[in-house]
């Protein structure tokens, strides 16, 4: 195995790792364990607004240019992705966060769905079929009709959706921008929107919940450099099966925090949805 390959792998799964703390993080703050619960709406504006400062001195060394912004782009995937955030901090404050976590993974099944219909990106019998079994793998972890249904997977199913498509903008946002210019624009728009809304679900954080909001921040634009990095050292192909260690890391320090144990249908149906996920990139590739 070359240097390269053993260093994408680490950066992924550390980025994996990030990913899932920082979901650990929401459900801590959307509790009343370190003070008074805060809303989802509070926390995404933490992760925002914290990461964008975590991000001013790199780009005071970096001195990124800001000629010839495509800024629509930027503000379509920023409204998606902060939607996002904010519906995948609300299902992980009241749901276990494998169950969050792996809903929030049909998001490239629906980024499939959208290049084909936006992007015109054919799209083969096969991963259709893989569709098919993350929608089944969804129904199992939601299990409508039944008294253990989950309605807070809802919401994690729609910020699978924001996310989905917020993935079809950075598709066409990379094609032209550099990886610290997206995550610059990215951060300091969804900063401005978290601020002008946190203010209607405002909340007086205790000290401790002002350490975990700029703690969650840092964590994430920390994830997203370390998954950019390991994007550029391999093949996104080869990576993806590695993604699929967030669920894994947020059901281990779930339990070790929460002691909340993944039920035996959730299990079939996170597990339904990470192999369809898996799989899709390699269909794609074939």
């Amino acid at each position: 195995m070359s240097r390269n390959t053993l260093a994408s792998i680490s950066y992924m799964i550390i980025a994996c790792s990030f990913f899932a703390l920082a979901s650990v993080i929401a459900k801590l703050l959307g509790n009343d364990l370190l003070g008074p619960p805060l809303s989802a709406f509070q926390i995404a504006a933490g992760r925002f607004c914290f990461a964008f400062l975590a991000l001013l001195p790199v780009l005071a060394i970096r001195r990124p240019t800001y000629r010839n912004v495509p800024f629509k782009l930027h503000i379509g995937r920023t409204i998606f992705g902060w939607l996002g955030v904010v519906c995948l901090f609300a299902a992980a404050s009241g749901m276990a966060l494998a169950d969050a976590t792996s809903i929030s993974f049909l998001s490239p099944i629906i980024t499939m769905i959208l290049a084909a219909m936006i992007l015109k990106e054919k799209v083969v019998s096969a991963q259709w079929y893989l569709v098919a079994l993350s929608f089944l793998g969804m129904l199992f972890i939601t299990r409508p009709g039944m008294d253990s249904f989950q309605p807070l997977a809802i919401i994690a199913i729609a910020s699978a959706i924001f996310m989905g498509t917020e993935a079809i903008f950075i598709k066409r946002l990379s094609d032209t921008e550099s990886p610290l210019r997206i995550l610059s624009i990215n951060n300091g728009i969804g900063a401005i929107i978290a601020l002008c809304l946190v203010s209607f679900f405002w909340v007086q954080p205790t000290s401790l919940q002002w350490l975990f909001l700029a703690l969650i921040g840092a964590i994430m634009v920390s994830g997203q450099s370390l998954f950019i990095q390991a994007m550029k050292r391999g093949d996104a192909s080869f990576l993806a099966p590695f993604v699929y260690f967030t669920p894994l890391f947020a059901a281990i320090i779930d339990y070790l925090i929460f002691s909340e144990i993944v039920g035996f249908l959730s299990f079939i149906g996170i597990t339904a949805i990470l192999v369809s996920a898996a799989l899709q990139s390699r269909v794609k590739k074939d």
